[in-house]
């Protein structure tokens, strides 16, 4: 199959640290699809796009016409530790894991084949926050025994180390981060295993459930922090109105409140994860990013 992969996919691995690594697996993709498309006899149809920022995803079939969704992913991306979290949920919440008999060890996956077009971020926003709760009311469980998750403390203090470096205009927002960060993993906590990039676009609809959740970047920690990136979900719209504040404080409050999470924990992490993400923006020179994630940290 020839093809070339989305233009948002090779600008975003571009972007990262292992930017020769992520080159080398671009090179390969072509070969890669191939050979996991004829591993798990199935036909591609085509490419997703605009697709993700870190995996391709092919549209197939089976040879009787089932459809579903071959997702590749480079190695960095731990494809492996996507799978074990996708099959412990058994697609209770989440996309399901068609062939589980590969384990991801090619970093390939074959999933059920939801609507990538018609994700929560279609609906109204009070209608989309009521089904993302929902969604991770169901995803919110124990983790299995010895598995190969990180846990949050281990992630954000690799991304703490990098928030120290901060440039001069983050520099007073990276302080409260760090600071909160450490408050928050002083003592020990609860022990979910976590979506680990949950927002709206990750929750499509489907055939066998009107929701369901893909692309987790799984962990093992408490809510609050899973909760945490949706509290800034459609940032714009946020910052273009006239709530301010005021509005981020009111969001914060009716999530936790709605999913029996602690409010300042939530509030905590909601400003950790914004200016890690909006340091991380403005070292990849995604500015506008950066200002309205550092705008909607000051708030909090």
């Amino acid at each position: 199959m020839a093809f070339e992969p989305p233009q948002r996919l090779v600008r975003a691995l571009g972007e990262t640290p292992d930017s020769a690594q992520n080159a080398d697996w671009l090179g390969q993709l072509p070969r890669l699809a191939e050979e996991a498309l004829a591993r798990r006899g199935v036909r591609a149809q085509r490419v997703q796009a605009p697709g993700g920022r870190s995996s391709l995803v092919l549209l197939v079939h089976y040879a009787d016409g089932t459809p579903a969704a071959l997702k590749l992913a480079p190695p960095r991306a731990r494809p492996d530790r996507e799978l074990a979290a996708l099959a412990h949920w058994g697609g209770f919440g989440s996309v399901r894991v068609l062939d589980t008999r590969h384990h991801g060890e090619d970093g390939a996956l074959l999933l059920e084949r939801l609507h990538p077009e018609v994700s929560l971020r279609s609906l109204p926003q009070a209608k989309a926050l009521l089904e993302a709760c929902g969604t991770l009311r169901r995803l919110w469980v124990a983790p299995p025994a010895g598995h190969p998750f990180e846990t949050v403390t281990q992630r954000t203090a690799r991304e703490a180390e990098v928030l120290r470096k901060a440039p001069p205009e983050v520099a007073a927002l990276a302080s409260a981060a760090l600071a909160v960060r450490e408050e928050l993993t002083a003592l020990p906590g609860e022990e979910l295993l976590l979506h680990g990039n949950f927002r709206q676009g990750k929750v499509l609809a489907g055939e066998r459930a009107p929701w369901l959740t893909v692309g987790p970047d799984p962990m093992v920690g408490e809510r609050a922090y899973d909760l945490a990136r949706l509290v800034r979900d459609r940032l714009e719209d946020q910052v273009a109105s006239s709530a301010g504040a005021a509005g981020a404080r009111r969001r914060v409050n009716k999530l936790a409140d709605s999913l029996e999470v602690d409010r300042e924990r939530l509030r905590g992490w909601t400003l950790f994860r914004a200016v890690e993400s909006g340091n991380r923006a403005l070292a990849a020179g995604r500015r506008r990013e950066a200002e309205l994630l550092l705008e909607f940290a000051a708030w909090l």
